[in-house]
């Protein structure tokens, strides 16, 4: 079981005016957030290398007579393209079966430790990834091990960061201020595509080392100064000493002391009960758990099989009539991030005004079909229309996938039904976003083999996937739909009262 008092980070021992009084909630809610941007904006960095290095590593195309990369063995061959996918597999593999585990981990300790456990191992795998090449190892074994155990490291900070954000934050607003944080996820792509294309000329292990060295260096940070709970710095009681000391006055300061006894009863009785972690089957019976989880399976096949192979596929996709470098097309994609951190905050913003997740992801996702469509038939036309048809890409696939990892998750995992067990909150958020890997682990693998055939059956796999994800919202949208249709009818009647 998780200790009721966890330990306090090292940071406020060191820089005691970080503590209360001297600081305010709103001080730590900003610090919260922003600490926890940069820990899961460090570890999508450092999923981004085997992306950018595939065009490296894997064959070279025929058509592309430009290059002259001879690839690196045992991912140079005719089968290529598939070992490389089966190396996506491996990691997202471990990453989804971690998942489940973790958030139920998660739930029974200190996530601050937990979380730094993860990205430590996280930043030691991805340099040691990172070794074959200066050690010059050619065995497919000792990539696919330094993966799978790479992918159980990686699969504890979602749980983590998730759980504490949501500690932090109540439901109001929720989509808009989740929908901003989970730009991390794109932020970090960003950051892992510009740095490991930016030393790639050095040797494709530079690619893994310096995000691996960033990785731990955020985990540090975290480590000193994460604070998982209102409850850990005494805030929820602070602020509920002065509610009262506002509704009394200075004569009745006995009652005051008395009233404040009883309240603390009541938190700490609130409290125990809330340390009771959720049941694994509890949490899938959960109403909105199971949809979810499932439309998050097929937004993540598509997600992530951009994450892996739009590097790949915009280095042997001439633009314009040219093929661009390993360098310029791992930054270029970067522009699919930027328009899924434009379609995280959008998402949530849209869901917080019509109070409706169900409905804002659908949307998103059934207009990213003619989006993706777009892309393909003329992505290739120009550098504008390249640009142009990705960034709109980006931005309706990963806004309904960013919208269900976070606000959708932390709603799920809060809800009146559990009483507000604030333990539930990493086990639904693990069910959810594990789930989701399954599909992300299987897409990549998918698009390994399946390109060889050509990409006109990659992207009809991705239309198919974004249509089935849609298909298992449509029973929450509709509920959400008739909910909205009920509360104007009631305005309605109410105005004409008046």
């Amino acid at each position: 079981m998780r200790s009721n008092t966890p330990s306090l980070a090292p940071g406020f021992t060191l820089f005691p005016s970080l503590k209360p009084p001297h600081t305010t909630l709103f001080f730590h809610q900003i610090f919260v957030l922003i600490l926890t941007f940069l820990a899961y904006a460090s570890f999508h960095a450092s999923r981004k290398p085997p992306s950018i290095v595939k065009s490296v590593l894997g064959p070279t195309f025929q058509t592309d007579s430009t290059s002259n990369d001879t690839g690196w063995a045992p991912f140079n061959g005719p089968e290529g393209t598939h070992r490389l996918g089966e190396l996506d597999l491996a990691f997202l593999t471990s990453y989804a079966i971690g998942m489940y585990f973790a958030g139920h981990v998660g739930d029974r300790i200190d996530l601050r430790l937990f979380l730094v456990f993860g990205m430590m191992g996280s930043g030691i795998l991805t340099i040691i990834f990172g070794f074959g090449y200066w050690f010059d190892v050619h065995l497919l074994g000792y990539f696919i091990g330094v993966q799978v155990i790479c992918g159980v490291f990686q699969s504890i900070g979602w749980p983590c960061v998730v759980s504490v954000v949501g500690n932090w934050f109540g439901k109001e607003k929720r989509g808009l201020i989740m929908g901003v944080w989970t730009s991390h996820t794109s932020v970090g792509n960003i950051i892992g595509s510009v740095v490991a294309s930016g030393v790639l000329e050095f040797g494709w292990g530079w690619s893994f080392l310096v995000p691996g060295i960033l990785v731990i260096v955020v985990g540090i940070l975290v480590f000193c100064f994460l604070v998982v709970s209102p409850d850990d710095l005494g805030f929820e009681m602070m602020s509920s000493g002065r509610e009262i000391e506002m509704s009394v006055g200075e004569e009745n300061v006995a009652n005051l002391e008395k009233v404040e006894s009883e309240e603390a009863g009541l938190l700490e009785n609130k409290d125990s009960d809330s340390l009771a972690a959720i049941g694994f089957l509890e949490a899938w019976r959960l109403p909105g758990v199971a949809p979810f989880s499932f439309c998050l399976f097929f937004s993540k096949l598509v997600a992530y099989t951009f994450l892996y192979w739009l590097p790949f596929y915009i280095r042997h996709t001439a633009v314009a009539g040219v093929h661009l470098s390993h360098k310029t097309a791992g930054i270029l994609s970067t522009i699919f991030d930027i328009g899924g951190v434009l379609g995280g905050v959008l998402a949530g913003f849209i869901s917080d005004v019509i109070d409706a997740r169900a409905v804002t992801s659908v949307t998103f996702l059934l207009l990213s079909i003619p989006a993706l469509i777009l892309y393909r038939i003329y992505g290739s036309v120009s550098m504008v229309t390249n640009i142009g048809l990705m960034f709109l890409s980006g931005l309706l696939v990963n806004g309904p996938y960013s919208l269900i990892t976070t606000a959708v998750a932390a709603d799920l995992g809060t809800q009146d039904l559990i009483k507000g067990n604030s333990r539930a909150l990493a086990t639904v958020t693990a069910i959810i976003d594990g789930t989701g890997s399954v599909g992300a682990a299987l897409g990549p693998l998918l698009a390994g083999y399946i390109s060889t055939r050509g990409w006109n059956s990659v992207f009809l796999m991705l239309i198919f996937a974004i249509f089935f994800a849609s298909i298992f919202l449509v029973r929450v949208a509709k509920t959400e739909i008739g909910r909205m249709v009920s509360e104007g009818k009631e305005l309605g009647s109410s105005v004409t009262a008046s």
